[in-house]
């Protein structure tokens, strides 16, 4: 249960296909907390819109607002999240577990945003990378965090972090962006401990990629 509660609906300023905003959105679900959707139009560039880069100075998803607070970057906005509202299993305070969380914290801003992530941008919405250079730097992620989960229930460990919230999305919907997860049977078996969660929502398919009709 959260340790409290927001005096009025926490507001999160995402996209539906965003990854980096369903963590944020996945987060807050699990804790129970109430929050409303303001869906940001990015092809209209609301994104660069004056109100918004009030919120999001860089012009990205999500962003949140609770009470006096503005947040941006989903990895900072799910460690207020644990911190405020969560407990500490979310969030460990020891000094191997909370150095396990900042390394996937590490991960999921390198090689899972230029990889599965990127792939991804490529095949769903036209975005101008190398596609190649992205699904070889997710199976080089993929080849190491396999031999990982061998070991491990959850991504910092044996219970479910912000760590795995920050690294699932873009992970399990790697094939939208070209790259198969047949080859990794201990990855794909943490897919489905993390989508077994209390409250686990997850972000919409497209069929893209290895999905594509």
């Amino acid at each position: 249960m959260p340790a409290a509660q927001p005096k009025q609906p926490i507001r999160l300023y995402t996209t539906t296909l965003s990854g980096h905003g369903h963590r944020v959105k996945q987060f807050l679900t699990m804790l129970d907390l109430p929050f409303e959707v303001i869906e940001i139009d990015m092809k209209s560039r609301a994104n660069r819109k004056p109100e918004f880069l009030a919120i999001s100075p860089f012009g990205q998803v999500p962003a949140i607002k609770d009470g006096d607070v503005v947040l941006f970057d989903s990895n900072a906005i799910l460690v207020y999240l644990a911190k405020r509202y969560g407990d500490e299993s979310w969030l460990p305070e020891d000094p191997l577990g909370a150095a396990a969380v900042q390394r996937w914290f590490s991960l999921a801003a390198g090689q899972i945003a230029f990889g599965p992530c990127r792939a991804r941008l490529v095949t769903v919405f036209g975005a101008p990378f190398d596609h190649e250079t992205a699904k070889r730097t997710a199976v080089a992620l993929f080849d190491v965090i396999e031999a990982e989960f061998a070991h491990n229930q959850f991504a910092a460990g044996d219970h479910p972090t912000v760590a795995d919230l920050a690294a699932h999305a873009y992970i399990a919907h790697a094939p939208e962006g070209g790259v198969s997860l047949e080859p990794y049977p201990n990855l794909r078996a943490w897919i489905k401990r993390v989508e077994a969660l209390p409250r686990f929502v997850a972000m919409p398919q497209s069929k893209a990629g290895l999905l594509a009709e």
